[in-house]
């Protein structure tokens, strides 16, 4: 056998067969409505789908080579500009903060005319472990701030400052019962004095203690700042009454009042460093 395929008669036969196929596929190319040109048509059609199929995936193999260096050029100018868009859009939404900051100090300075205010305060840390709430604001001695002033946001009031450093300060709120304050209802003159615990902490409320037993005091009544012990002025709110109960002496009543600022949420604040006057302020380095 293996010297039939180093024969000549091999080879010629080989010749032939070589001649054959190409008549073949000159003929499925140039193939027309002669029957025995469509029955060789259809014999090498599987063929010629799979060297066309190969064709096309040669060309479009080189297309994706001979485009990704334009790609990658595009998807990296596209970054740098979406960048750029990402910074435009923040640098607008401090801008748009800062104005609302502003229009709120312009509409407490024509509410307080008497009142003077620290620049917009932003809260940059909150006291870790500390259930009434209290933080740190980023304005201190250097913008007029002094231990003792209050501290506001434009709805309501929020606490007093503890400690004033140059550039900081630490401010303990109303949910803490370091915090009393005097108040009134602007509805009936009922007073009383708004203190908390841990346990109304957690829930955001204060308590309304020392009330007159025989006050007509109402759920949704608004709460407000005596302003007898000097610390706040008067007429700041505080917040709203939620309930009322009779205590067990059953000498005075209590009222659940719900801050008018949501302590827990509020990212700015204002500090009043003088009103009509009133209060002495210290300095704590």
């Amino acid at each position: 056998m293996r010297d039939f395929f180093l024969s000549r008669k091999f080879k010629i036969i080989l010749c032939v067969l070589a001649v054959l196929v190409g008549i073949a596929l000159y003929t499925v190319k140039e193939s027309s409505s002669d029957p025995a040109n469509s029955v060789i048509s259809k014999i090498f059609a599987p063929f010629q789908k799979l060297s066309t199929s190969i064709k096309n995936g040669v060309e479009n193999s080189l297309s994706v080579i001979t485009n990704s260096k334009q790609n990658y050029d595009e998807n990296i100018e596209l970054r740098a500009k979406l960048d750029e868009l990402y910074v435009q859009i923040i640098d607008y939404q401090k801008l748009k903060n800062e104005n609302d900051q502003l229009r709120r100090v312009i509409g407490l300075k024509e509410d307080f005319p008497d009142f003077a205010f620290s620049p917009p305060c932003q809260i940059i840390s909150k006291t870790a472990n500390d259930p009434f709430g209290s933080f740190v604001i980023d304005k201190g001695t250097a913008d007029g701030i002094s231990v003792y002033d209050p501290v506001i946001t434009d709805t309501g009031l929020v606490g007093i400052v503890t400690k004033a450093s140059t550039t900081y300060s630490r401010v303990t709120t109303i949910l803490s019962p370091e915090v009393p304050v005097g108040a009134y209802c602007i509805r009936n003159n009922t007073t009383g004095i708004v203190e908390c615990d841990a346990e109304l902490a957690a829930e955001g409320i204060c308590r309304m203690k020392y009330i007159e037993k025989d006050s007509d005091l109402e759920v949704g009544d608004i709460i407000v700042t005596s302003g007898n012990s000097g610390l706040f002025p008067k007429d700041r709110i505080i917040g709203t009454v939620e309930e009322i109960y009779i205590e067990e002496s059953g000498l005075s009543k209590t009222a659940i009042i719900k801050p008018i600022a949501d302590i827990k949420e509020i990212q700015s604040v204002f500090v009043i460093t003088s009103f009509n006057g009133q209060g002495e302020s210290y300095e704590e380095e």
